[in-house]
């Protein structure tokens, strides 16, 4: 049997495992307000706010070490078992969260979601550099990256929809299984990689293969893969560049992740059903953001762009929309308005991730992209723990311009270490 399209196929399902992920973590997000009051009756909503920042950062470390960890497992078993061991766990760790009391079993269950969930995002990096050839790894990447916009637009309204119906307990139990479920799908459509699936036309495995590797207007030449140790691998300033680049963006999506529907809570007084009209609407940004950061990527890549000047230029217009809204944020006005602002935010942030993600594919051999990426990704969520941490210190009195600001200075670092660390985007060659 044949397939048409097969890679098409895998990314929607990685994008649809992004969508559980989301789900899965935005669930004590969206729950918070009614777990605290449950669990936490005499505590002032300062105490709520830090205990809450508490159990992230937990989660925020677990995810950092997992980034790596994962980074490694799945360089070295392979996607489609990397993917069956993180979401596997994952789901079990979700359904755990049944089962907590208190601050350090909430810590326990977080932990262990934080380490299996980050196996997600090296995982889909391994697997578009796998399936896509150069030309559409962007559009690929904005796929399943719009997947985490779609939890999150999904995961508001629907979780604060089950609050109607089940306890906070059984919610987790049911978003638990969800993950499960796509185990099933995974692991019948993804037997083996390109080159030896079953499935794939020979038209679609030499459009993957023969593309795999950028090729120079003035010349074709077969190119060897640059796969160094790691040693070699930090002492590039390139891989120093996708590593800052990653640190300084990932905290201003967790600075929104985890603090949308706090952040409504106490500045408009909502609760968990209106939290769940007004929550979804940054995420609509995102979801938008992704796929044109990824489409125009491509349509630029198609037009005759090398991958340098259309990586740079896709990552500083994405900067560029998130810096004038991050600092708008700081007096948005109505609720309509905050809620808007976020998404041009999030638009700005999608737009730039998806390219940035595509870096180590872009510099280094497959065998290589997972390890850089796990490295970016741990950076990338330290970064984002310190942020997460600092933010019931920053919104003291309910002001949250500070940590809006910070997330503006952070955009700004960003483009510095893309330009200045990475001087030409292209397959890096060993050092004589």
């Amino acid at each position: 049997m044949k397939v048409k399209g097969l890679r098409w196929w895998v990314i929607a399902l990685i994008a649809l495992a992004t969508v559980i992920n989301y789900i899965d973590r935005q669930a004590l997000v969206v729950l918070w307000p009614s777990i605290s009051e449950d669990l936490y009756p005499d505590k002032s909503m300062t105490e709520r706010k830090e205990i809450y920042a508490l159990i992230s950062v937990v989660f925020m470390f677990s995810y950092a070490f997992g980034q790596s960890i994962f980074g490694k497992i799945f360089d070295k078993v392979g996607t489609r078992i990397g993917f069956v061991l993180s979401i596997g766990f994952w789901s079990l760790s979700t359904a755990l969260h049944a089962f907590a009391k208190g601050v350090l079993s909430f810590s326990i269950f977080r932990s262990l979601l934080g380490i299996s969930e980050a196996g997600n995002w090296p995982g889909a990096a391994k697997g578009n550099a796998e399936w896509f050839p150069a030309s559409e790894r962007a559009f690929a990447q904005g796929l399943f990256n719009s997947g985490a916009a779609i939890g999150g637009i999904v995961a508001i309204p629907t979780i604060a929809y089950l609050t109607v119906h089940f306890s906070w307990q059984m919610i987790f139990i049911i978003i638990g299984l969800i993950g499960l479920l796509w185990l099933v799908p995974w692991m019948v459509l993804v037997k083996a990689p390109p080159k030896s699936h079953p499935w794939l036309t020979e038209e679609e495995k030499n459009y993957i293969l023969g593309g795999q590797e950028e090729v120079k207007e003035e010349s074709i030449e077969d190119v060897d893969e640059y796969n160094p140790p790691v040693g070699e691998l930090l002492s590039r300033k390139q891989s120093w560049g996708v590593i800052i680049a990653s640190a300084a963006i990932d905290p201003i999506w967790w600075l929104f992740v985890f603090w949308i529907p706090l952040y409504l809570s106490e500045v408009y007084n909502m609760d968990v059903k209106s939290i769940g009209l007004y929550g979804w609407v940054p995420y609509v940004g995102a979801m938008l953001g992704a796929w044109f950061g990824g489409l125009l990527a491509q349509n630029r890549l198609k037009s005759g762009w090398n991958v340098n000047k259309t990586r740079k230029m896709v990552i500083t217009l994405g900067c560029f929309i998130m810096l004038p809204s991050l600092l708008a944020l700081s007096n948005p006005g109505s609720p309509v308005a905050a809620v808007l602002i976020m998404a041009a935010v999030l638009f700005g942030f999608q737009t730039a991730i998806g390219n940035v993600q595509t870096l180590p594919s872009d510099l280094y051999g497959k065998k290589t992209v997972g390890t850089l990426s796990g490295f970016a990704g741990t950076a990338a969520k330290l970064t984002g723990a310190g942020l997460v941490a600092l933010v019931p210190m920053l919104t003291a009195g309910g002001n949250y311009s500070p940590a809006f600001i910070i997330g503006a200075v952070l955009a700004f670092i960003v483009l510095a270490s893309v330009w200045i660390l990475i001087p030409k985007v292209e397959a890096l060659k060993g050092k004589n």
